[in-house]
Protein backbone atom coordinates (compact mmCIF):
# COMPACT_ATOMS: atom_id res chain seq x y z
CA UNK A 1 0.00 0.00 0.00
CA UNK A 2 3.14 2.06 -0.31
CA UNK A 3 3.60 4.78 2.52
CA UNK A 4 0.36 3.24 3.80
CA UNK A 5 2.00 -0.52 3.82
CA UNK A 6 1.98 -2.34 7.13
CA UNK A 7 5.54 -2.30 9.43
CA UNK A 8 7.25 -5.87 9.28
CA UNK A 9 8.31 -6.81 12.98
CA UNK A 10 12.28 -7.75 11.25
CA UNK A 11 12.92 -4.52 10.67
CA UNK A 12 11.86 -3.30 14.70
CA UNK A 13 14.21 -3.75 17.53
CA UNK A 14 14.34 -6.16 19.60
CA UNK A 15 13.39 -6.45 23.59
CA UNK A 16 15.81 -5.28 25.47
CA UNK A 17 17.34 -2.23 23.79
CA UNK A 18 16.51 1.34 23.59
CA UNK A 19 14.93 1.43 19.67
CA UNK A 20 15.23 3.53 17.36
CA UNK A 21 13.07 6.71 18.01
CA UNK A 22 12.77 7.68 14.78
CA UNK A 23 10.73 4.83 12.46
CA UNK A 24 10.74 4.41 9.14
CA UNK A 25 8.35 6.25 6.56
CA UNK A 26 4.65 4.39 7.03
CA UNK A 27 5.35 3.06 10.29
CA UNK A 28 4.50 4.08 13.61
CA UNK A 29 7.59 6.11 15.58
CA UNK A 30 9.04 5.02 18.42
CA UNK A 31 9.15 8.42 20.32
CA UNK A 32 7.42 8.38 23.48
CA UNK A 33 8.41 6.83 27.14
CA UNK A 34 5.98 5.72 29.62
CA UNK A 35 5.25 8.45 30.57
CA UNK A 36 3.98 9.92 27.30
CA UNK A 37 1.59 7.02 27.89
CA UNK A 38 0.63 7.95 31.32
CA UNK A 39 -0.23 11.14 30.16
CA UNK A 40 -2.32 10.38 27.08
CA UNK A 41 -4.17 7.81 29.64
CA UNK A 42 -4.48 10.56 32.23
CA UNK A 43 -8.06 11.57 30.38
CA UNK A 44 -9.14 8.34 32.24
CA UNK A 45 -10.27 9.88 35.55
CA UNK A 46 -12.72 12.07 33.76
CA UNK A 47 -15.15 9.19 32.53
CA UNK A 48 -16.45 9.33 36.12
CA UNK A 49 -18.04 12.61 34.96
CA UNK A 50 -19.94 10.52 32.23
CA UNK A 51 -22.11 8.19 34.80
CA UNK A 52 -22.00 9.35 38.31
CA UNK A 53 -25.34 10.56 38.30
CA UNK A 54 -26.21 7.91 36.30
CA UNK A 55 -24.95 5.11 38.34
CA UNK A 56 -26.13 6.82 41.87
CA UNK A 57 -29.64 7.21 40.29
CA UNK A 58 -29.62 3.38 40.23
CA UNK A 59 -27.59 1.98 43.28
CA UNK A 60 -28.08 4.76 45.68
CA UNK A 61 -25.96 4.61 48.69
CA UNK A 62 -23.82 1.98 47.51
CA UNK A 63 -22.51 4.58 45.05
CA UNK A 64 -19.18 4.71 46.49
CA UNK A 65 -18.81 1.25 46.98
CA UNK A 66 -19.18 0.40 43.38
CA UNK A 67 -16.78 2.83 42.12
CA UNK A 68 -14.40 1.77 44.64
CA UNK A 69 -14.94 -2.09 43.97
CA UNK A 70 -14.71 -1.61 40.08
CA UNK A 71 -11.65 0.37 40.49
CA UNK A 72 -10.05 -2.42 42.61
CA UNK A 73 -10.84 -4.93 40.14
CA UNK A 74 -9.73 -3.15 36.91
CA UNK A 75 -6.35 -2.56 38.96
CA UNK A 76 -5.97 -6.44 39.68
CA UNK A 77 -6.68 -6.97 36.00
CA UNK A 78 -4.35 -4.44 34.76
CA UNK A 79 -1.49 -7.23 36.09
CA UNK A 80 -2.71 -9.64 33.32
CA UNK A 81 -2.49 -7.03 30.79
CA UNK A 82 0.97 -6.25 31.41
CA UNK A 83 2.32 -9.83 31.03
CA UNK A 84 0.54 -9.90 27.59
CA UNK A 85 1.60 -6.38 26.39
CA UNK A 86 5.34 -7.45 27.29
CA UNK A 87 5.37 -10.09 24.82
CA UNK A 88 4.46 -7.73 22.00
CA UNK A 89 6.94 -5.16 21.28
CA UNK A 90 6.27 -4.44 18.21
CA UNK A 91 2.27 -4.46 18.01
CA UNK A 92 0.32 -1.35 19.13
CA UNK A 93 -3.56 -1.33 19.68
CA UNK A 94 -3.30 -2.22 23.43
CA UNK A 95 -4.58 -5.51 25.35
CA UNK A 96 -7.03 -6.47 22.91
CA UNK A 97 -4.41 -6.86 20.39
CA UNK A 98 -2.10 -9.21 22.67
CA UNK A 99 -4.96 -11.09 23.77
CA UNK A 100 -6.22 -11.61 20.22
CA UNK A 101 -3.10 -13.34 19.25
CA UNK A 102 -3.72 -16.43 22.05
CA UNK A 103 -7.73 -16.76 20.59
CA UNK A 104 -6.31 -17.15 16.97
CA UNK A 105 -4.72 -20.66 17.26
CA UNK A 106 -8.48 -21.78 18.56
CA UNK A 107 -10.72 -19.74 16.15
CA UNK A 108 -9.88 -17.35 13.60
CA UNK A 109 -13.68 -15.29 14.72
CA UNK A 110 -12.73 -15.16 18.52
CA UNK A 111 -9.70 -13.45 17.77
CA UNK A 112 -11.09 -10.17 16.16
CA UNK A 113 -13.92 -10.32 18.34
CA UNK A 114 -11.25 -9.33 20.96
CA UNK A 115 -9.91 -6.40 18.87
CA UNK A 116 -13.47 -5.25 17.68
CA UNK A 117 -15.24 -5.02 20.97
CA UNK A 118 -12.53 -3.10 22.89
CA UNK A 119 -12.63 -0.75 19.57
CA UNK A 120 -16.86 -0.18 19.66
CA UNK A 121 -16.35 0.13 23.63
CA UNK A 122 -13.74 2.81 23.26
CA UNK A 123 -14.76 4.77 20.52
CA UNK A 124 -17.93 6.05 21.77
CA UNK A 125 -16.04 8.12 24.60
CA UNK A 126 -15.22 10.71 21.21
CA UNK A 127 -19.23 11.33 21.13
CA UNK A 128 -20.28 10.76 24.45
CA UNK A 129 -17.71 13.63 25.16
CA UNK A 130 -18.34 15.77 23.22
CA UNK A 131 -22.49 15.69 23.74
CA UNK A 132 -21.49 16.27 27.51
CA UNK A 133 -18.64 19.39 26.77
CA UNK A 134 -21.38 20.61 24.66
CA UNK A 135 -24.02 20.90 26.84
CA UNK A 136 -21.62 22.45 29.32
CA UNK A 137 -20.70 25.23 26.40
CA UNK A 138 -24.63 25.51 26.08
CA UNK A 139 -25.35 26.12 29.52
CA UNK A 140 -22.53 28.70 29.56
CA UNK A 141 -24.06 30.52 26.86
CA UNK A 142 -27.30 30.29 26.97
CA UNK A 143 -28.02 29.53 30.89
CA UNK A 144 -31.21 27.14 30.96
CA UNK A 145 -34.52 28.44 32.52
CA UNK A 146 -36.32 26.64 35.20
CA UNK A 147 -38.75 27.17 37.98
CA UNK A 148 -36.17 28.51 40.44
CA UNK A 149 -34.46 31.11 37.81
CA UNK A 150 -35.40 35.28 39.21
CA UNK A 151 -36.29 35.63 35.22
CA UNK A 152 -39.49 33.19 35.44
CA UNK A 153 -40.74 34.69 38.57
CA UNK A 154 -40.15 38.14 37.36
CA UNK A 155 -42.25 37.08 33.66
CA UNK A 156 -44.56 35.46 36.29
CA UNK A 157 -45.12 39.25 37.96
CA UNK A 158 -45.68 40.51 34.41
CA UNK A 159 -47.91 38.05 32.68
CA UNK A 160 -49.14 35.53 35.39
CA UNK A 161 -52.78 37.12 35.67
CA UNK A 162 -53.49 37.48 32.05
CA UNK A 163 -53.34 33.45 32.22
CA UNK A 164 -56.39 31.37 33.21
CA UNK A 165 -54.50 28.13 34.44
CA UNK A 166 -52.81 26.02 36.78
CA UNK A 167 -49.69 27.97 38.96
CA UNK A 168 -47.78 24.99 37.51
CA UNK A 169 -49.16 25.49 34.06
CA UNK A 170 -48.12 29.04 34.54
CA UNK A 171 -44.57 28.47 35.12
CA UNK A 172 -44.54 25.98 32.62
CA UNK A 173 -45.56 28.63 30.11
CA UNK A 174 -43.09 31.40 31.55
CA UNK A 175 -40.09 28.74 30.77
CA UNK A 176 -41.42 28.26 27.19
CA UNK A 177 -41.45 32.00 26.48
CA UNK A 178 -38.02 32.52 28.54
CA UNK A 179 -35.96 29.55 26.98
CA UNK A 180 -33.63 30.14 24.44
CA UNK A 181 -34.60 29.28 20.97
CA UNK A 182 -31.25 27.67 20.38
CA UNK A 183 -31.04 25.12 23.24
CA UNK A 184 -34.96 23.45 21.28
CA UNK A 185 -33.62 24.14 17.58
CA UNK A 186 -32.67 21.08 15.81
CA UNK A 187 -32.12 20.54 11.80
CA UNK A 188 -33.45 17.22 12.21
CA UNK A 189 -34.90 14.74 14.57
CA UNK A 190 -36.56 11.07 14.44
CA UNK A 191 -36.49 8.09 16.19
CA UNK A 192 -34.94 4.83 15.80
CA UNK A 193 -36.02 2.16 17.84
CA UNK A 194 -35.06 2.53 20.94
CA UNK A 195 -33.14 5.72 20.72
CA UNK A 196 -33.46 8.99 19.49
CA UNK A 197 -31.76 10.95 17.22
CA UNK A 198 -31.23 15.21 16.61
CA UNK A 199 -29.13 17.61 14.61
CA UNK A 200 -29.35 20.12 17.43
CA UNK A 201 -26.91 23.16 18.45
CA UNK A 202 -25.46 20.43 20.74
CA UNK A 203 -24.53 17.79 17.79
CA UNK A 204 -22.76 20.87 16.08
CA UNK A 205 -20.53 21.71 18.96
CA UNK A 206 -19.74 18.34 20.04
CA UNK A 207 -18.71 18.01 16.36
CA UNK A 208 -16.42 21.05 16.57
CA UNK A 209 -14.35 19.56 19.24
CA UNK A 210 -14.00 15.93 18.08
CA UNK A 211 -12.75 17.72 14.65
CA UNK A 212 -10.45 20.30 17.05
CA UNK A 213 -9.04 16.86 18.84
CA UNK A 214 -8.30 15.04 15.39
CA UNK A 215 -6.30 18.13 14.32
CA UNK A 216 -3.98 17.43 17.40
CA UNK A 217 -3.57 13.80 16.55
CA UNK A 218 -2.54 14.26 13.73
CA UNK A 219 0.70 15.42 14.58
CA UNK A 220 1.02 11.95 15.76
CA UNK A 221 1.60 10.45 19.55
CA UNK A 222 4.57 12.51 20.88
CA UNK A 223 2.65 15.94 19.59
CA UNK A 224 -0.51 14.15 21.53
CA UNK A 225 1.40 13.11 24.64
CA UNK A 226 2.89 16.67 24.87
CA UNK A 227 -0.01 18.50 24.49
CA UNK A 228 -2.20 15.70 27.06
CA UNK A 229 0.98 16.62 29.43
CA UNK A 230 -0.65 20.47 30.35
CA UNK A 231 -4.30 19.61 30.10
CA UNK A 232 -3.64 16.88 32.05
CA UNK A 233 -2.30 18.62 35.19
CA UNK A 234 -4.83 21.21 34.61
CA UNK A 235 -7.40 19.05 34.79
CA UNK A 236 -6.17 16.12 37.44
CA UNK A 237 -5.15 18.99 40.07
CA UNK A 238 -8.74 20.49 40.21
CA UNK A 239 -9.91 17.22 40.18
CA UNK A 240 -8.02 16.67 43.23
CA UNK A 241 -8.64 19.78 44.83
CA UNK A 242 -12.52 19.12 44.49
CA UNK A 243 -11.98 15.61 45.75
CA UNK A 244 -10.48 17.00 48.78
CA UNK A 245 -11.43 20.35 49.68
CA UNK A 246 -15.48 19.81 50.68
CA UNK A 247 -14.19 16.56 53.13
CA UNK A 248 -11.64 19.31 54.61
CA UNK A 249 -14.00 22.10 54.46
CA UNK A 250 -17.51 20.71 55.71
CA UNK A 251 -16.51 17.33 56.92
CA UNK A 252 -17.88 13.89 56.00
CA UNK A 253 -21.62 13.83 55.78
CA UNK A 254 -21.87 10.05 57.08
CA UNK A 255 -25.55 10.12 56.72
CA UNK A 256 -25.34 10.25 52.92
CA UNK A 257 -23.36 6.29 53.56
CA UNK A 258 -26.03 4.39 55.60
CA UNK A 259 -28.03 2.39 55.33
CA UNK A 260 -26.08 0.36 52.67
CA UNK A 261 -29.28 -1.08 50.97
CA UNK A 262 -29.99 -0.40 46.96
CA UNK A 263 -32.79 1.83 46.13
CA UNK A 264 -36.40 0.42 45.68
CA UNK A 265 -36.60 1.44 42.10
CA UNK A 266 -34.27 3.19 39.66
CA UNK A 267 -34.32 7.21 40.37
CA UNK A 268 -36.03 7.63 43.62
CA UNK A 269 -34.17 8.40 46.56
CA UNK A 270 -35.99 5.77 48.67
CA UNK A 271 -34.34 2.61 50.41
CA UNK A 272 -34.83 -0.92 49.32
CA UNK A 273 -33.91 -4.47 49.90
CA UNK A 274 -31.60 -7.09 49.47
CA UNK A 275 -33.55 -8.82 47.24
CA UNK A 276 -33.36 -9.96 43.51
CA UNK A 277 -34.49 -6.38 41.98
CA UNK A 278 -31.94 -4.78 44.46
CA UNK A 279 -28.84 -6.95 43.63
CA UNK A 280 -29.75 -6.44 39.94
CA UNK A 281 -29.47 -3.02 40.23
CA UNK A 282 -26.31 -3.03 41.74
CA UNK A 283 -24.81 -5.23 39.53
CA UNK A 284 -26.34 -2.45 36.83
CA UNK A 285 -24.24 -0.31 38.34
CA UNK A 286 -20.93 -2.26 38.90
CA UNK A 287 -21.60 -2.94 35.11
CA UNK A 288 -21.49 0.51 33.57
CA UNK A 289 -18.60 1.29 36.05
CA UNK A 290 -16.58 -0.66 34.27
CA UNK A 291 -16.74 1.04 31.22
CA UNK A 292 -14.47 3.56 33.01
CA UNK A 293 -12.71 2.11 35.76
CA UNK A 294 -11.36 -0.34 33.69
CA UNK A 295 -10.39 2.55 30.80
CA UNK A 296 -6.51 2.94 31.88
CA UNK A 297 -5.65 -0.19 30.12
CA UNK A 298 -5.37 1.74 27.02
CA UNK A 299 -1.85 2.88 28.40
CA UNK A 300 -0.73 -0.31 27.11
CA UNK A 301 -2.14 1.10 23.14
CA UNK A 302 1.20 2.36 22.45
CA UNK A 303 3.97 -0.23 23.12
CA UNK A 304 4.70 0.03 19.56
CA UNK A 305 5.66 4.19 20.07
CA UNK A 306 7.76 3.14 23.07
CA UNK A 307 11.12 3.92 23.28
CA UNK A 308 12.26 0.90 25.33
CA UNK A 309 8.90 -1.53 25.79
CA UNK A 310 10.82 -3.59 27.84
CA UNK A 311 10.80 -1.23 30.82
CA UNK A 312 7.91 1.13 29.64
CA UNK A 313 4.88 -1.30 29.55
CA UNK A 314 4.90 -2.17 32.66
CA UNK A 315 5.28 1.56 34.54
CA UNK A 316 2.34 2.77 31.73
CA UNK A 317 0.11 1.04 33.35
CA UNK A 318 0.56 0.57 37.11
CA UNK A 319 1.33 4.37 37.11
CA UNK A 320 -2.12 4.85 35.48
CA UNK A 321 -3.83 2.75 37.79
CA UNK A 322 -2.61 4.34 40.79
CA UNK A 323 -4.09 7.61 39.20
CA UNK A 324 -7.35 6.14 38.65
CA UNK A 325 -7.26 4.61 41.69
CA UNK A 326 -7.31 7.66 43.75
CA UNK A 327 -9.19 9.73 41.83
CA UNK A 328 -12.56 7.04 41.20
CA UNK A 329 -12.57 6.64 44.42
CA UNK A 330 -11.92 9.83 45.52
CA UNK A 331 -14.38 12.39 43.50
CA UNK A 332 -17.26 9.74 43.54
CA UNK A 333 -17.31 9.66 47.55
CA UNK A 334 -17.07 13.52 48.06
CA UNK A 335 -19.53 14.06 45.45
CA UNK A 336 -21.74 11.59 47.54
CA UNK A 337 -21.04 13.04 50.90
CA UNK A 338 -21.91 16.51 49.72
CA UNK A 339 -24.54 16.08 47.53
CA UNK A 340 -26.26 13.12 49.16
CA UNK A 341 -28.28 10.84 46.94
CA UNK A 342 -31.44 12.98 46.32
CA UNK A 343 -28.62 15.64 44.85
CA UNK A 344 -26.96 12.82 42.85
CA UNK A 345 -30.12 11.45 40.99
CA UNK A 346 -31.33 15.11 39.93
CA UNK A 347 -31.73 15.38 35.87
CA UNK A 348 -28.95 17.62 35.37
CA UNK A 349 -26.14 15.18 37.06
CA UNK A 350 -27.49 12.58 35.49
CA UNK A 351 -26.83 14.04 32.12
CA UNK A 352 -23.69 15.75 33.10
CA UNK A 353 -24.63 19.47 32.22
CA UNK A 354 -24.41 20.01 35.95
CA UNK A 355 -21.58 18.27 37.05
CA UNK A 356 -19.44 22.21 37.21
CA UNK A 357 -22.26 23.72 39.11
CA UNK A 358 -22.34 21.52 41.71
CA UNK A 359 -18.74 21.49 42.17
CA UNK A 360 -18.97 24.90 42.19
CA UNK A 361 -21.17 24.73 45.43
CA UNK A 362 -18.87 22.33 47.01
CA UNK A 363 -16.14 24.31 47.03
CA UNK A 364 -18.13 26.98 48.38
CA UNK A 365 -17.25 29.21 45.03
CA UNK A 366 -19.34 31.79 43.56
CA UNK A 367 -19.92 32.06 39.85
CA UNK A 368 -16.28 33.31 39.32
CA UNK A 369 -15.13 29.92 40.31
CA UNK A 370 -18.40 28.36 38.89
CA UNK A 371 -17.15 29.80 35.32
CA UNK A 372 -13.87 28.07 36.03
CA UNK A 373 -15.19 24.49 37.00
CA UNK A 374 -17.15 24.73 33.60
CA UNK A 375 -13.81 25.57 31.87
CA UNK A 376 -11.84 22.75 33.58
CA UNK A 377 -14.48 19.86 32.94
CA UNK A 378 -14.69 21.10 29.39
CA UNK A 379 -10.88 20.40 29.26
CA UNK A 380 -11.46 17.02 31.38
CA UNK A 381 -13.62 15.55 29.08
CA UNK A 382 -11.79 16.90 26.16
CA UNK A 383 -8.70 15.19 27.55
CA UNK A 384 -11.07 11.73 27.42
CA UNK A 385 -11.73 12.46 23.97
CA UNK A 386 -7.76 12.83 22.90
CA UNK A 387 -7.54 9.69 25.07
CA UNK A 388 -10.18 7.54 23.40
CA UNK A 389 -9.12 8.58 19.75
CA UNK A 390 -5.20 7.69 20.27
CA UNK A 391 -6.08 4.03 21.66
CA UNK A 392 -9.04 3.33 19.38
CA UNK A 393 -7.90 4.29 15.90
CA UNK A 394 -4.62 2.36 17.10
CA UNK A 395 -6.84 -0.44 17.61
CA UNK A 396 -8.34 -0.25 14.61
CA UNK A 397 -4.21 -0.31 12.72
CA UNK A 398 -3.36 -3.09 14.41
CA UNK A 399 -6.21 -5.02 13.93
CA UNK A 400 -5.60 -4.03 9.80
CA UNK A 401 -1.59 -5.12 10.20
CA UNK A 402 -2.81 -8.28 11.79
CA UNK A 403 -5.78 -9.25 9.00
CA UNK A 404 -8.73 -8.77 10.95
CA UNK A 405 -9.72 -5.67 9.71
CA UNK A 406 -9.72 -3.98 6.11
CA UNK A 407 -6.12 -3.34 4.40
CA UNK A 408 -6.93 0.94 4.20
CA UNK A 409 -6.92 1.24 7.71
CA UNK A 410 -3.07 -0.12 8.13
CA UNK A 411 -2.08 3.33 6.53
CA UNK A 412 0.13 6.34 8.73
CA UNK A 413 1.17 9.88 8.06
CA UNK A 414 4.57 11.19 7.85
CA UNK A 415 3.82 12.11 11.54
CA UNK A 416 3.14 8.53 12.09
CA UNK A 417 -0.44 9.09 12.98
CA UNK A 418 -2.49 6.44 11.94
CA UNK A 419 -4.94 8.56 10.18
CA UNK A 420 -7.66 6.50 7.66
CA UNK A 421 -8.07 4.89 11.40
CA UNK A 422 -8.44 8.55 12.94
CA UNK A 423 -10.93 9.40 10.45
CA UNK A 424 -13.39 6.02 10.59
CA UNK A 425 -13.27 6.82 14.49
CA UNK A 426 -14.57 10.54 13.39
CA UNK A 427 -17.24 9.63 11.18
CA UNK A 428 -18.61 6.69 13.34
CA UNK A 429 -18.72 8.65 16.09
CA UNK A 430 -20.39 12.01 14.13
CA UNK A 431 -23.53 9.05 13.60
CA UNK A 432 -23.11 8.28 17.01
CA UNK A 433 -22.70 12.10 18.40
CA UNK A 434 -26.54 12.58 16.51
CA UNK A 435 -27.76 9.68 18.93
CA UNK A 436 -26.23 10.83 22.44
CA UNK A 437 -27.11 14.42 22.10
CA UNK A 438 -31.02 13.80 21.54
CA UNK A 439 -31.59 13.22 25.01
CA UNK A 440 -30.43 11.06 28.12
CA UNK A 441 -32.32 7.76 27.73
CA UNK A 442 -30.00 7.64 24.22
CA UNK A 443 -26.90 8.65 25.81
CA UNK A 444 -27.02 5.68 28.55
CA UNK A 445 -28.11 3.43 25.72
CA UNK A 446 -24.87 3.96 23.66
CA UNK A 447 -23.14 3.82 26.68
CA UNK A 448 -24.32 0.48 27.86
CA UNK A 449 -24.13 -0.93 24.40
CA UNK A 450 -20.64 0.06 24.27
CA UNK A 451 -19.97 -1.56 27.83
CA UNK A 452 -21.11 -4.94 26.52
CA UNK A 453 -18.41 -4.94 23.97
CA UNK A 454 -15.96 -3.92 27.03
CA UNK A 455 -17.23 -6.71 28.88
CA UNK A 456 -16.63 -9.39 26.26
CA UNK A 457 -12.94 -7.74 25.61
CA UNK A 458 -12.08 -8.09 29.16
CA UNK A 459 -13.60 -11.68 29.18
CA UNK A 460 -11.37 -12.73 26.54
CA UNK A 461 -8.44 -10.88 27.41
CA UNK A 462 -8.10 -12.33 31.03
CA UNK A 463 -8.05 -15.35 29.68
CA UNK A 464 -6.16 -15.32 27.15
CA UNK A 465 -2.77 -15.00 29.31
CA UNK A 466 -3.07 -18.53 30.01
CA UNK A 467 -3.49 -19.37 27.02
CA UNK A 468 -0.45 -17.84 26.26
CA UNK A 469 1.43 -19.18 29.27
CA UNK A 470 0.62 -22.97 27.81
CA UNK A 471 0.90 -22.03 24.00
CA UNK A 472 4.21 -19.79 24.41
CA UNK A 473 6.06 -20.56 27.72
CA UNK A 474 9.12 -20.11 25.89
CA UNK A 475 8.99 -16.85 24.84
CA UNK A 476 10.87 -14.38 27.39
CA UNK A 477 8.53 -12.03 29.46
CA UNK A 478 9.76 -8.59 30.73
CA UNK A 479 6.73 -8.30 33.35
CA UNK A 480 5.48 -12.28 34.73
CA UNK A 481 2.43 -11.41 36.68
CA UNK A 482 1.52 -13.69 39.90
CA UNK A 483 0.19 -16.83 39.04
CA UNK A 484 -2.20 -16.06 41.42
CA UNK A 485 -3.07 -12.31 40.57
CA UNK A 486 -3.49 -14.46 37.01
CA UNK A 487 -6.28 -16.52 38.76
CA UNK A 488 -8.20 -13.84 40.42
CA UNK A 489 -8.18 -12.18 36.77
CA UNK A 490 -9.89 -15.67 35.77
CA UNK A 491 -12.08 -15.47 38.48
CA UNK A 492 -13.29 -11.93 37.51
CA UNK A 493 -13.30 -12.50 33.71
CA UNK A 494 -16.41 -14.13 34.87
CA UNK A 495 -18.02 -11.87 37.27
CA UNK A 496 -17.42 -9.56 34.83
CA UNK A 497 -20.28 -11.85 32.43
CA UNK A 498 -22.55 -11.58 35.50
CA UNK A 499 -22.40 -7.88 35.41
CA UNK A 500 -23.50 -7.62 31.48
CA UNK A 501 -26.08 -10.49 31.42
CA UNK A 502 -28.06 -9.06 34.63
CA UNK A 503 -26.76 -5.43 34.66
CA UNK A 504 -27.39 -4.37 30.92
CA UNK A 505 -31.20 -4.55 30.91
CA UNK A 506 -31.34 -1.89 33.70
CA UNK A 507 -29.94 0.90 31.14
CA UNK A 508 -32.12 -0.44 28.81
CA UNK A 509 -34.08 -3.65 28.21
CA UNK A 510 -32.64 -4.61 24.66
CA UNK A 511 -29.35 -3.28 25.82
CA UNK A 512 -27.63 -6.81 25.89
CA UNK A 513 -28.85 -7.73 23.01
CA UNK A 514 -28.12 -4.58 20.99
CA UNK A 515 -24.39 -5.16 22.53
CA UNK A 516 -23.81 -8.77 21.22
CA UNK A 517 -25.44 -8.34 17.63
CA UNK A 518 -23.21 -5.12 17.52
CA UNK A 519 -20.51 -7.64 18.21
CA UNK A 520 -21.37 -10.53 15.68
CA UNK A 521 -20.76 -7.60 13.01
CA UNK A 522 -17.45 -8.28 13.16
CA UNK A 523 -17.79 -11.61 11.24
CA UNK A 524 -18.50 -10.20 8.03
CA UNK A 525 -15.96 -7.27 8.12
CA UNK A 526 -13.35 -9.95 9.15
CA UNK A 527 -14.43 -12.96 6.51
CA UNK A 528 -14.22 -9.78 3.93
CA UNK A 529 -10.73 -9.19 4.98
CA UNK A 530 -9.70 -12.47 5.09
CA UNK A 531 -11.24 -14.33 2.72
CA UNK A 532 -11.56 -11.95 0.06
CA UNK A 533 -8.93 -9.19 0.47
CA UNK A 534 -6.08 -11.89 1.94
CA UNK A 535 -7.06 -15.66 -0.15
CA UNK A 536 -7.94 -17.09 3.46
CA UNK A 537 -4.30 -16.39 4.44
CA UNK A 538 -3.05 -13.93 7.43
CA UNK A 539 -0.15 -11.53 6.86
CA UNK A 540 3.40 -13.15 7.75
CA UNK A 541 3.99 -10.63 10.44
CA UNK A 542 1.22 -11.97 12.45
CA UNK A 543 2.77 -15.45 12.83
CA UNK A 544 6.50 -13.91 13.63
CA UNK A 545 4.24 -11.78 16.48
CA UNK A 546 2.83 -15.07 17.67
CA UNK A 547 6.43 -16.48 17.48
CA UNK A 548 5.90 -19.20 15.22
CA UNK A 549 7.49 -19.74 11.60
CA UNK A 550 4.26 -20.93 9.50
CA UNK A 551 0.78 -21.30 9.87
CA UNK A 552 0.89 -24.96 10.53
CA UNK A 553 3.15 -24.11 13.27
CA UNK A 554 -0.02 -21.48 14.40
CA UNK A 555 -2.29 -24.77 14.28
CA UNK A 556 -0.34 -26.35 17.25
CA UNK A 557 -3.02 -26.40 20.19
CA UNK A 558 -1.47 -27.21 23.71
CA UNK A 559 -4.02 -25.67 25.70
CA UNK A 560 -6.90 -28.28 23.78
CA UNK A 561 -10.01 -28.08 24.79
CA UNK A 562 -10.04 -25.63 27.88
CA UNK A 563 -10.40 -22.47 25.71
CA UNK A 564 -13.29 -23.64 23.91
CA UNK A 565 -14.76 -24.76 27.50
CA UNK A 566 -14.06 -21.76 28.47
CA UNK A 567 -16.17 -19.98 25.95
CA UNK A 568 -19.16 -22.30 26.47
CA UNK A 569 -19.01 -21.92 30.46
CA UNK A 570 -18.96 -17.76 29.73
CA UNK A 571 -21.86 -18.24 27.46
CA UNK A 572 -24.07 -19.82 30.28
CA UNK A 573 -22.99 -17.48 32.71
CA UNK A 574 -24.13 -14.43 30.85
CA UNK A 575 -27.37 -16.35 30.08
CA UNK A 576 -27.98 -17.67 33.41
CA UNK A 577 -27.35 -13.77 34.66
CA UNK A 578 -30.00 -12.66 32.52
CA UNK A 579 -32.66 -14.82 32.79
CA UNK A 580 -32.41 -15.18 37.13
CA UNK A 581 -31.74 -11.28 38.00
CA UNK A 582 -35.16 -8.87 36.87
CA UNK A 583 -35.88 -5.43 38.44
Amino acid sequence: MGSGAAPTSKSLPSYGGVANPIGAEGELQRTISWTGAFWVASGVPALVLFSVGGIAGNTGKLAFLIWTLSMVMGFVQSFTYAEIAGLFPNKSGGASVYGAAAWVRYSKLIAPLSVWCNWFAWTPVLSLGCSIAASYILNALFPPVDAASPAVAQWLALHGAELQMSDADKTAAAIAALSTGIRTWTLFQTTLGPVSLSLNAAFFIGAALMLAVFAVQHRGILGTANFQKYVGLLVIIPMFIVGVVPLLIHGINWQNFSPLVPLAAPNAAAPGEWNVAGWTLVLGGMFIAAWSTYGFETAICYTREFRDPARDTFKAIFYSGLLCLVLFTLVPFTFQSMLGVEGMIAPSIADGSGVAAALARMVGGGPIVESALVMLMILALILSIMTAMAGSSRTLYQGSVDGWLPRFLSHVNEHGAPTRAMWTDLLFNLAILAIACADATSFFFILAVSNCGYIIFNFLNLNSVWIHRIDSAHVPRPYRAPTLVLVIGGVLSFVNVIFMGAGAKVWNPVALWAGLATAAFIIPVFCYRHYVQDGGRFPAEMFEDLHVGTEGAMARRKAGALPYLTLVAGVAVLLLANWFFQL
